[in-house]
């Protein structure tokens, strides 16, 4: 796991090449603590950079940029979980390795079949490659976007980075996007592929993007998309596929040359990977959680369940106001774009590092996969409403509450529409009048967003499941797990992801995933044997934090909202009042932040 980042051009000489990446690449430390390098190809113009977090070969046979054969370079963010096999594979072909790495690996397999080879990696993967008998750069990222990777074919000159804020350390004109305020107070996040700046965007997943150096010209393709199955295929007994397809995901997740721990909130997820986890063999089991004073968010009693059945190192923080209020403005920062959400993360990434752990399991893409969502259920009554008469609709309106509110998203296209009914924070009228435009402007720039297509034969908790894969988790949960735990230089894995599982479910009959009214009863039903009762039959909590009470008479939020202080003073009354949640009362801080409002 680490971060990268390069620069290809012809007008600046190997000096100043290697002084930006550089530069880049400090700004991206904390991401890579272990190790560092800056390398330019003999007779190139390319210049690649690398923070390293070691974790598998902690040996210098795995600094990066690693070269293979004279004519390859590589800098690489990530894990393939699968290499072994591949490496396998390739020594029966004669390959031989000087590392047990799995970023030599992907040299040796790219050396051998190509860009055919990308299809063929399981894990979670940005990476970019260098090729000097092409004279070609070749961006990858994994199919399921846990990996970010960030670029600018701008002025001459290709740059990429992990993160944005590394693109403000070279000389490059950077132009702020305007419709980024837009985007952040309608989605809560900034959607991919846009950014801050027009001149960086957001490689797709599943995506291969070339760069031709001697004709500044770019070839981008997908090389794997995952598909919801026309031809569904019936499996004889889903629970019991499941259960070993994920079973075998954490162990393949599990496998390091340092401890990796399993974030245990004491929901379903985290339950369940953290009992499979319990019982591998050789492994130093460290289960990560936090509690509360506060005993309405607290889930210590759900967790003490769980810890009954565990082997290995319970590690519990109870996080409270003071520690909250203290490391605010750090939180901020490390966002790198702005987000509704991810300061949970930060907290347990950061109690992590603390007790001397680099990576830990999550159970991102869990709700995604079984339907743990409210937009399961409501996603029928929606298309309801999209065909529902327009006096309907008007009523509808007169109704007090943020769903009301969010009506007018549905006059939208396609599936960006529904998405911001369900899910959008402020509604297009408020957002014309926090930013001082209006509302044509603003549902136009929503419109002009399309995050990509939907299949048209999707139908029912499908077009759900397609929806919060694609754009919730994509946009918001990968980006801010990825940011807040390598803030902390750990490691998030997501077992739920997996490439096996994930392709499985995708193919799978609807009436086999979902059961009407009973979110998640697929996974649940797979892990009855070992999930105590108490864990899978209660409300859904969420992995949330007491912010509504910590936000208020916060010094850093006072200092960002005086700026102007009669607007200032008049949202925090409305935030006091209980009249806006504290994911919009964030979102207004961070527009302050950025002076957008």
């Amino acid at each position: 796991m680490c971060r990268i980042a390069g620069i290809a051009c012809t007008k600046l000489t190997i000096h100043e090449r290697e002084r930006m990446v550089k530069a880049m690449c400090d700004i991206q430390w904390r991401g890579g603590p272990d190790d560092e390098g800056v390398y330019s190809p003999q007779n190139s113009v390319v210049t690649l950079g690398n923070r390293r977090l070691s974790f598998n070969d902690l040996s210098d046979a795995g600094h990066q940029p690693m070269h293979y054969k004279n004519r390859y370079s590589i800098t690489f963010n990530g894990e393939i979980y699968n290499f072994l096999e591949i490496r396998n594979e390739l020594i029966k072909s004669g390959y031989e390795f000087n590392s047990h790495s799995d970023t030599e690996v992907i040299l040796a397999a790219y050396d051998a079949w190509g860009k055919s080879s990308f299809h063929m990696l399981e894990g979670m993967f940005a990476f970019a490659l260098y090729d000097n008998e092409q004279n070609t750069v070749t961006l990858v990222r994994d199919p399921s976007g846990i990996k970010p990777l960030y670029y600018s074919i701008h002025e001459g000159r290709m740059v990429f980075a992990s993160e944005v804020r590394a693109f403000k350390s070279i000389p490059l004109h950077l132009e702020e996007d305007k419709n980024w305020p837009v985007y952040l107070m309608a989605f809560g996040h900034i959607p991919e592929p846009f950014t801050k700046y027009k001149q960086v965007r957001t490689l797709p997943k599943g995506n291969q993007l070339t760069y031709h150096i001697d004709s500044n010209q770019i070839e981008q393709e997908s090389y794997f998309t995952y598909t919801f199955s026309s031809s569904q295929n019936s499996i004889s007994d889903p629970a019991i596929w499941v259960k070993s397809t994920l079973e075998k995901a954490v162990e393949k997740q599990l496998l390091a040359d340092v401890p990796v721990g399993v974030f245990l909130s004491g929901g379903i997820d985290s339950s369940i990977l953290s009992l499979i986890a319990s019982k591998e063999k050789n492994i130093d089991l460290h289960t990560l959680s936090i509690c509360f004073d506060e005993e309405k968010y607290s889930e210590k009693k759900y967790q003490d369940l769980v810890f009954q059945k565990l082997n290995g190192t319970k590690h519990r923080l109870l996080l409270n106001k003071n520690e909250f209020q203290q490391h605010l403005p750090e939180v901020l920062e490390d966002m790198d774009l702005p987000s509704s959400d991810g300061i949970n993360t930060w907290f347990i990434s950061k109690y992590t590092r603390e007790q001397g752990i680099k990576g830990v399991l999550s159970g991102i893409g869990a709700d995604e996969l079984f339907g743990g969502y409210p937009s399961f259920d409501r996603i029928n009554k929606l298309e309801w409403i999209r065909k529902s008469p327009n006096w309907i609709n008007q009523l509808i309106s007169t109704i007090p509450g943020k769903r009301s509110r969010r009506l007018p998203y549905l006059q939208l296209d396609g599936m960006v529409g529904s998405y911001l009914f369900l899910r959008g924070h402020f509604g297009i009228k408020e957002i014309a009048h926090h930013l001082n435009t209006d509302e044509k402007e603003v549902k136009m720039i929503l419109n002009e967003y399309c995050n990509c297509l939907m299949p048209e034969s999707l139908e029912g908790k499908n077009k759900a499941g397609w929806m919060e894969f694609n754009m919730y988790m994509q946009n918001q949960l990968l980006r801010d797990a990825d940011a807040m735990s390598m803030a902390h230089g750990v490691e998030i894995r997501v077992p739920f992801l997996d490439h096996n599982l994930v392709k499985g479910l995708f193919s799978m009959p609807e009436d086999q995933k979902y059961k009407k009214g009973i979110p998640k009863q697929l996974l649940v039903d797979a892990f009855l044997d070992v999930l105590p009762e108490a864990i899978w039959n209660r409300k859904k909590m969420g992995f949330s934090f007491p912010f509504s009470e910590w936000l208020k008479n916060n010094e850093t939020v006072n200092q960002l909202m005086a700026r102007n202080t009669e607007i200032g003073n008049e949202r925090i009354q409305s935030f006091e009042k209980g009249e806006m949640p504290w994911s919009c009362f964030l979102i207004l801080m961070l527009l302050k932040k950025d002076d957008k409002i």
